[in-house]
């Protein structure tokens, strides 16, 4: 698994806004010249753990940034076994950040954990003006999740305790949400494995599943990879 893009340079944010009083309550932009698309907001991966933040989604931001789009690649408290933390954040920089930046509505997007996040704001906490949600190799099945114990327990530090415990932060066992959903996972994603996503899509059929075939988990975020223009194309189709 090429885990490059997690350290690899890029450019600095056009700006930083805040939307709360803690350290972890700020959300990086980059802006375009010009921009008749929604602004994306991103929400970062890492397996909710405090050692992954928002900085190595800067060439992903920097490459949206450059095909048009104004991105707000918004950071959250990462403290484990208080999740709700991560949902209260969430849920307020999607009430504060999007007003503060250019954008004809919004398009949520969110990679691994972040796409658990995004799916759980979708269904729980809708802002005004979503166009819809791009989920790339979510966490969508938190039960199935924490049954296979993937990343190494990841579920259970995120929650404090078995899955059973918070089917409100549940992807799949949440009500769908009322804008279009499109997921795309890598064929082969073992860190996430593409099983996460047919969860969703069979909970929630009115969602889209794009698997790509010969890509694993991080190429997804990586604009330098295959999976790119794929990853462009379906951002597009949720533009209104």
């Amino acid at each position: 698994m090429d885990r490059s893009i997690l350290s690899r340079p890029a450019p600095e944010p056009d700006t930083t806004v805040r939307y709360g009083a803690a350290p972890e309550h700020v959300a990086d932009a980059w802006l375009p010249a010009t921009t008749g698309k929604p602004l994306v907001v991103f929400v970062h991966g890492g397996f909710w753990r405090a050692s992954y933040d928002r900085t190595h989604t800067r060439p992903l931001c920097a490459a949206l940034r450059a095909a048009g789009w104004a991105v707000a690649a918004i950071e959250y408290r990462r403290d484990a076994g208080r999740p709700d933390h991560y949902t209260d954040d969430v849920r307020a920089a999607l009430s504060e950040v999007p007003g503060r930046l250019p954008g004809e509505g919004i398009v949520l997007a969110g990679h691994s954990a972040g796409g658990q996040l995004a799916l759980w704001a979708a269904s729980a906490c809708a802002p005004p003006g979503l166009a819809g949600t791009l989920g790339l190799a979510p966490v969508a099945d938190l039960l199935a999740a924490d049954e296979e114990h993937l990343g190494g327990g990841a579920v259970r530090d995120f929650l404090g305790g078995s899955a059973t415990t918070r089917p409100d932060l549940d992807p799949v066992r949440m009500k769908p949400p009322a804008s279009p959903v499109v997921l795309v996972h890598g064929a082969d994603d073992t860190g996430v494995p593409p099983a996460q996503s047919r969860s969703y899509v069979e909970a929630h059929p009115d969602a889209r599943l794009v698997l790509l075939p010969g890509m694993a988990h991080f190429e997804l975020i990586d604009p330098d990879s295959p999976a790119w223009p794929s990853v462009l194309a379906e951002l597009e189709g949720l533009a209104p």
